[in-house]
């Protein structure tokens, strides 16, 4: 082939590549919040309590994080093209499942199958990037992922309440299709590629016990809102997820291809990576959660004003995207992460001040500008952090486990800060009911807030000060 010819093959396939990348990222990310304006109205329409409501963001997260690692090991196995097909066509399937659901159980199925084929296609989207060529095409594929992750929540959150209001809710599930055919038409052009030396077997094993102990572990932390924290079916659940996540662990060391191979976690950057992640996300997904309840229930804003009311939010998160890119080219990853990670908090606090009545300036646009900028540079520092310093053929399984991090942080973050909520709203003293709901979501934000800040500690303390380039695995591995 001829240079011309050979660099056109170069642009279609890293052209292919970052749409695939972005949109499903972008479509993972999009669902974990697509329903959270919708909430008041699928509640209504389908009957659930307050209690049972956040099931309907956490189905989708619980099923997610327990299949991410197997996932990412079947893209690295099969091929991620057709791993990529597969999920995106289940994905659809369940979104039309969910919009057609005429009752609370059917609908939490369709998100728990929507998770399932999310699982598939999250750890696919970041391995992707480590098939991009290094070099600037590789720099705006990371940067396409981090947008799609932390924009794709905030863009969630609009269509949430524009589509609900003018359609109902049921369109927050049948949008997902149109998404899909886009990314399916990108995906159908990339190539089917897979490693001839990849062991074939499936952890399946790992797979069940990491998802019955995630469930255990979102079950018991989301009974106290009810129950109250030293109920027996509390406790039993957090026993239940200890002894099934530590049967997981001695299943991961034993088995010959396992879903969480613990030699990554000789890697700092890995380590550091996905306990920032974990953090980010139990704080960001709850932040949408109580945000958008607090716009609706206590400011009494209309679900598509509400919706709009977010664009703020995802105008900074490219604004933050572009910021970090440049600084951790100067400074290093660790710093940049801190950085970050502490403004990302700053917005998180300043939401939990939001005021009983409506200021958009204040309670809105300010802490997305902080918001925005913080989670969305971080992001991306995070996704590159993850994949740095593996072997090529560890990637699937990298991006898969920073993804099963990330969720797993955001469905236990949700299921926590409901409960701390709902304790809140009972002891609050305020005058209206509104107003003790408030309450309870200002302190669901704070400790959001706190999270972050946790995490971004933790993460200039894990993570080195420059990334280093795998090393051969050795065979002993």
């Amino acid at each position: 082939m001829t240079d011309p010819e050979v660099a056109a093959g170069t642009v279609i396939r890293v052209g292919a590549l970052s749409t695939t990348i972005f949109v499903l990222q972008f479509l993972v990310a999009l669902d974990v919040s697509l329903v959270n304006i919708a909430l008041p109205d699928i509640a209504d329409d389908l009957g659930f309590g307050d209690s049972a409501l956040q099931w309907v963001v956490s189905a989708y997260l619980l099923t997610f994080a327990g299949f991410m690692l197997l996932g990412g090991r079947l893209g690295d196995v099969v091929g991620r093209r057709r791993v990529v097909l597969v999920g995106s066509m289940l994905f659809a399937a369940a979104s039309v499942l969910g919009g057609l659901a005429w009752n609370a159980p059917l609908l939490l199925l369709a998100r728990a199958v929507q998770g399932l084929a999310g699982a598939l296609l999250a750890p696919a989207a970041l391995a992707l990037v480590t098939e991009v060529p290094e070099g600037g095409h590789r720099r705006r594929a990371l940067g396409l992922w981090s947008a799609a992750g932390a924009g794709g929540g905030a863009v969630g959150v609009v269509l949430s309440g524009l589509l609900t209001h003018a359609f109902g809710w049921r369109a927050v599930m049948f949008v997902n299709v149109p998404i899909v055919i886009v990314g399916l038409v990108a995906a159908y052009r990339l190539p089917n590629h897979r490693r001839a030396s990849v062991d074939r077997r499936l952890d399946f094993a790992g797979a069940c016990l990491a998802t019955l102990g995630v469930g255990s572990l979102v079950y018991a932390a989301s009974t106290p809102a009810d129950s109250g924290w030293g109920a027996g079916s509390v406790v039993a659940g957090f026993v239940c997820a200890a002894v099934l996540l530590a049967l997981f662990v001695v299943v991961e060391s034993r088995v010959a291809q396992p879903l969480m191979p613990l030699r990554l976690f000789r890697v700092r950057s890995v380590v550091g990576a996905n306990v920032f992640g974990f953090m980010l996300c139990a704080g960001q997904l709850a932040a949408f959660y109580f945000v958008s309840l607090y716009i609706q229930n206590v400011w009494g804003v209309a679900s598509d004003v509400a919706g709009f009311m977010f664009l703020p939010f995802c105008f900074f998160v490219v604004v933050g995207i572009a910021l970090a890119s440049k600084m951790s080219a100067a400074i290093g990853p660790r710093i940049t992460l801190g950085v970050f990670g502490f403004v990302g908090a700053a917005g998180l606090g300043c939401f939990a001040l939001m005021p009983p009545q409506v200021a958009f300036w204040t309670g809105v646009v300010l802490p997305s500008a902080l918001g925005g900028i913080g989670i969305g540079g971080s992001m991306v520092v995070q996704g590159a952090a993850a994949i740095a310093g593996v072997q090529p053929g560890d990637a699937g399984i990298a991006s898969g486990v920073l993804n099963a991090a990330r969720q797993l942080g955001g469905t236990l973050g949700l299921a926590v800060l409901v409960s701390i909520a709902a304790t809140a709203t009972a002891s609050s003293s305020a005058a209206s009911e509104a107003l003790k709901a408030g309450d309870g979501y200002s302190t669901g934000l704070a400790v959001a807030a706190g999270l972050l800040i946790v995490g971004s500690v933790l993460a200039v303390l894990i993570v080195p000060s420059h990334t280093v380039r795998a090393r051969p695995r050795r065979t002993s591995d």
